[in-house]
């Protein structure tokens, strides 16, 4: 006998934590929305991670380290927002496991972002800040801050997003030739505005400058290094407005010391402030101190794109910027709520009625019907919190679930084909569900061999039981469940009444102890939907 409780509630988010000076746009969207709103700047990670636990949702920028500790720490928190580009400064996977949503503003620093890497290659070019520097010291000196022009020059652009193209617009028109790396954008597209996409290979021969705009990751730390230099061009230029760690520190200092490198433009560092200086020293770097979204327009813009998309997922609009959950962005729809709420109900039923006490080893989910084609991805996840809700010290949502899965060992498959097929396998037993939309009601059409005469709604409190047809049987359930002071709300019974068949009673309210029901059947489970 088999007890399972189950709520599935929107995402709610009630109060939110702003750690850093953001515009003030962001806090008044908020509030205009019914969410209220606490500022506290320049906390220290102790402070933050004894803070984060009265909140369902924490704004930061660049500066807030939110870390595992301070996640594991945050007992209601839902969504991490970061008013910039990037996400180098959370724990996303951390933040996946415990089912939290990771949000950034793609695209609201990228002019401030590309205006000040255009303007770090133009210093390079022209030695505009040394030269400025030495005319405040009084000196006149002509000769020592001679120049090249950008016209007719290479440049390399390591990254082709958002950033990266309006670099690519703004420096041809200069007249420079644009070259371009990027493992994902197409090369036809990149054409489009002007850059010619090659291997990195190819690339560094050829470039007279070049600025990298990748995110930080393991594929590209390090991408600029002492081999790679070697292969550029004596005297090439370089920037970085990205992220630091893409040029290795280290490397860049022996390429400019060694007149490999003829200077470098540099707003961002491994380490922010720099203890070691030496780059910043070094004559031919020009350096700032992380100011690419440091404009009173990218401010405002990341402020409210933040404010706004968190505003738009809590009222079930649309889902942008996430990084960490994008099988959300597909569920906005009522049909996709219904769709889901009907896989995680047969996750549900299917885990309570399994007989088996092992954990599951394999879920094979297929849904036939032309509705089903786009759903496939997020139908998936709902079974599968359905499955795992009843797992103890599991708290499984649509963001974790697969990862959570992976750890448990369930190996899960599905067939794009509105019907939700699932079968579920555990210590060599297995349990089918199928289930339907109908009416905009999630149903159970049929749970293992026995097809429901009535389909049974997947809603309120549901008595399953397993037994072999008989005139009594019914009357004697109820007698039982009166007994208990439990009504009947509805009864779903087999079309087969061969062999040992599933029943689905609706009532009003769950059986005490399942245990009253065994001289009458020979399996039950209950659940809440």
């Amino acid at each position: 006998m088999r007890e399972r409780r189950d709520h599935m509630a929107p995402i709610s988010i009630r109060t939110v934590l702003i750690s850093e000076s953001v515009d003030p746009r962001c806090r008044a969207i908020l509030e205009e929305n019914g969410i209220r709103v606490t500022e506290k700047q320049t906390m220290k990670k102790e402070e933050l991670i004894a803070e984060i636990k009265d909140y369902d949702g924490l704004v930061v920028r660049s500066a807030t380290k939110v870390t595992a500790d301070v996640i594991n720490a945050a007992d209601n928190l839902k969504i991490i927002g970061r008013a910039g580009t990037g996400v180098d400064n959370v724990d996303v996977d951390a933040a996946t496991k415990k089912g939290i949503i990771v949000m950034n503003t793609p695209s609201g620093n990228t002019i401030s972002a590309a205006e000040l890497t255009c303007a770090l290659l133009m210093s390079l070019s022209r030695n505009v800040p040394q030269a400025a520097m030495s005319m405040k010291q009084g000196n006149w000196d002509r000769k020592k801050f001679m120049g090249a022009e950008l016209y007719g020059k290479v440049l390399g652009i390591v990254g082709l997003g958002r950033i990266g193209k309006e670099v690519a617009t703004r420096m041809q028109s200069f007249g420079m030739k644009t070259i371009g790396y990027d493992p994902i954008t197409p090369p036809g597209v990149s054409a489009s505005w002007g850059v010619e996409q090659m291997s990195l290979e190819q690339l560094w021969p050829q470039c007279d400058y070049i600025t990298v705009h990748t995110p930080l990751m393991a594929a590209t730390v390090g991408l600029l290094n002492d081999e790679t230099f070697a292969k550029c061009k004596r005297g090439v230029k370089v920037v970085n407005c990205a992220r630091g760690g893409i040029i290795d520190e280290a490397a860049l200092l022996r390429a400019l010391e060694s007149g490999q490198c003829g200077g470098a433009g540099l707003d961002v560092f491994v380490e922010e402030p720099p203890k070691d200086r030496s780059l910043v020293q070094h004559p031919n770097v020009i350096s700032c101190p992380h100011l690419g979204a440091s404009t009173k327009e990218a401010q405002a813009r990341c402020g409210e794109d933040i404010a706004l998309q968190i505003v738009d997922m809590v009222k079930g609009n649309n889902l942008v910027g996430a990084v960490n959950a994008q099988v959300l962005a597909s569920t906005f729809s009522q049909e996709s709520q219904q769709l889901i709420k009907l896989g995680e109900a047969i996750g549900a039923v299917l885990r309570s009625c399994s007989a088996s006490k092992k954990p599951l080893s394999r879920v094979q989910i297929t849904t036939q019907g032309d509705c089903m084609k786009s759903c496939t991805g997020f139908m998936t996840s709902a079974v599968l919190v359905g499955l795992m809700s009843r797992e103890s010290g599991c708290c499984p949502n649509l963001i974790n679930v697969l990862s959570l899965t992976k750890e448990t060992g369930i190996t899960s498959g599905g067939v794009a084909a509105g019907v939700c097929e699932v079968v579920i396998e555990a210590d060599g037993c297995s349990l089918k569900g199928i289930g339907a939309v109908l009416g905009g009601v999630p149903v159970l059409l049929g749970l293992s061999d026995s097809v429901f005469r009535q389909p049974v709604t997947l809603a309120g409190n549901l008595l399953f039981f397993q037994a072999s047809a008989s005139p009594q049987l019914l009357s004697s359930v109820a007698g039982v469940l009166a007994s208990e002071g439990v009504q009947i709300e509805s009864f779903s019974a087999p079309v087969d009444h061969t062999g040992d068949v599933w029943y689905c009673v609706g009532v009003s309210s769950p059986l005490q102890d399942l245990s009253a029901l065994e001289p009458l059947v020979k399996d039950a489970a209950q659940l809440c939907v």
